[in-house]
């Protein structure tokens, strides 16, 4: 099986290919990275029990010429620096995971490559949770859906369209987990993944999960189980790009 590093160096060399193709790899680009409040990250939203709300999950934004990328973790950490110390990072830690990924956000936005880089707003989550929901049902009527990551609004809908029955969900919340939310038990993702994936068809995981340091090894059980392998949210928008792997996002930004 990969393990998170063979992902990640995988993403630093297709960065370091991206940017020296376009001609960014010996420029001092600026890169400034701060913590966003809550508000400035995801706006006033009716629904309040997102992670980000809640004080679990942080946001952190890159800049880069003006464009923006961003990225979810709970480990933050500013920098200020250039693309090229960026690429020397070392990227067995979950802040400096974070921080390429904004950058590569960033970057991939700047190019044209991606959009989605930064978190939609205010009534915009709910939209594009009810979108998911639909565009997944749409397409996979008859599915059971494993979503990793507990993200309250995207697993409502999706209880709503396919039924309590057909959804799980994991997540490494320890007052999340063990609990019903929306008409599903929240299982653990530390050690329940396996379980979650065995009994969808669908495997539906939060692109943080680049971040966290558990990607690979979702991915590659998923895959292991020839079950479909989607992620969503905006940490993943050039990764998931760069990798080939689906990602939904009805709200881009």
């Amino acid at each position: 099986m990969a393990t998170m590093i063979a992902t990640m160096e995988v993403l630093r060399n297709r960065f370091r290919d991206l940017i020296g193709r376009h001609d960014l790899a010996g420029e001092a680009v600026e890169v400034s990275i701060g913590t966003l409040t809550p508000g400035q990250a995801i706006g006033a939203p009716e629904r309040q029990d997102y992670p980000i709300l809640e004080g679990r999950e942080v946001m952190i934004e890159a800049t880069v010429r003006g464009a923006r990328g961003q990225a979810f973790t709970d480990h933050p950490h500013e920098f200020a620096g250039t693309i090229r110390e960026i690429d020397a990072l070392d990227l067995a830690t979950s802040d400096n995971r974070a921080i390429f990924v904004a950058t590569l956000n960033a970057v991939m936005a700047l190019l044209g490559k991606v959009t989605g880089t930064r978190h939609c707003r205010d009534e915009e989550p709910e939209l594009c949770a009810e979108e998911m929901a639909r565009h997944l049902h749409r397409r996979y009527p008859d599915a059971t859906v494993g979503l990793i990551g507990l993200q309250p609004a995207i697993l409502d809908h999706l209880v709503r369209r396919f039924g309590g029955a057909n959804v799980r969900c994991t997540d490494l919340n320890p007052a999340a987990i063990g609990r019903e939310r929306y008409g599903a038990m929240i299982l653990d993702g530390r050690t329940e993944t396996l379980r979650l994936v065995d009994e969808a068809d669908i495997v539906l995981a939060t692109s943080s999960t680049i971040v966290n340091g558990t990607y690979d090894a979702i991915r590659d059980v998923a895959r292991d189980r020839h079950k479909t392998f989607i992620t969503f949210g905006v940490t993943g928008a050039g990764a998931s790009d760069l990798l080939g792997v689906e990602r939904l996002c009805f709200q881009p930004q």
